[in-house]
């Protein structure tokens, strides 16, 4: 019975954290449209990347009994730092070789490949209800993008790889999670290398910024710094090919802010896609409620 209880209060703290970490990234996504019409990305990102590794070391020096930002696992922490800024600047490009819909495609394609991927890696196979849910999940993104992808060119090769070091770098963070509980070190030493890697990109992309824009790029790394400190604690919660799926109910609050502040009014293909995906979310929710097989056993460190 205690057991029972624990379980579920896991499954509402990761679902809750899932969904307030789309609400954040939801809206920094909104920021970064906003930027993007002015600056290139890696400025944003190496302003961000560097906020973000700062208010970290800030958090930890202000938390009762500061752990320092050291990681039980090195060499995964270094996969994770490297897909997340191989990831972010392959999502970059591909935003700008194809449009929008098409990208949000592949990102649909994150939580299979989570799933093919979690048995091996994690000792977490997904049973045949998760995968009836991740492909209709799959299809409720497909009304998101009713015109097809076309033709498949250099776009779509980078979108794929994108999605890849995307599904990559969850990976990692679900092994971190599993063996080192110290989520402010997830936050950091991504950020920090992708504050490192983009900086290098700065003389050749630098524009001079306002006091606004730089007010809205403190904005955005705040915003940044709390999703993805409440991923991780998600992704200690729950399997990551369950959090996968959820995240795509960000495409809901994208829909309420392009209406809100864009001006966009969406079809409804639309709204039936997200149905679907909120119907996935749901059915993978109920898979974790059942008793599950027994899963090997998970070393206590790297």
């Amino acid at each position: 019975m205690i057991g029972a209880r624990v379980q579920g209060c896991a499954i509402v703290l990761g679902v809750g954290l899932t969904l307030g970490y789309t609400a954040l990234i939801s809206s920094a996504d909104a920021i970064t449209r906003m930027f993007g019409e002015s600056y290139a990305a890696p400025q944003l990102f190496a302003l961000s990347g560097a906020i973000v590794a700062l208010l970290s070391l800030f958090a930890d020096r202000a938390a009762p009994a500061p752990r320092g930002l050291r990681t039980a696992c090195p060499r995964a922490m270094g996969i994770r730092a490297v897909a997340t800024v191989l990831g972010a600047a392959a999502f970059f490009y591909a935003f700008r070789l194809l449009p929008f819909a098409e990208v949000f495609l592949f990102i649909a394609l994150i939580p299979l490949f989570t799933a093919c991927l979690s048995g091996p890696v994690l000792g977490e196979a997904p049973r045949p209800q998760a995968w009836g849910a991740l492909v209709l999940g799959l299809v409720g993104l497909l009304f998101l993008a009713p015109g097809g992808l076309g033709g498949f060119g250099a776009g779509h090769v980078v979108a794929l790889a994108a999605a890849l070091l995307g599904t990559v770098s969850m990976m990692a963070s679900r092994y971190i999670g599993l063996r080192d509980d110290n989520l402010l070190a997830q936050v950091f030493w991504p950020n920090l290398a992708l504050a490192g890697a983009m900086a290098c990109a700065l003389p050749f992309v630098w524009v001079p910024m306002g006091a606004i824009d730089l007010g809205w790029a403190g904005a955005y790394a705040a915003i940044l710094f709390a999703a993805r400190w409440v991923l991780v604690g998600a992704l200690r919660q729950l399997p990551a090919y369950v959090i996968t799926p959820l995240m795509n109910l960000q495409f809901l609050w994208m829909v309420a802010i392009g209406a809100a502040v864009f001006g966009e009014v969406p079809g409804a293909a639309l709204y039936i896609g997200a149905g679907l995906v909120i119907t996935a979310g749901a059915w993978l929710i109920l898979d974790q409620v059942y008793p599950r097989p027994a899963l090997r056993k998970i070393v206590p460190a790297e």
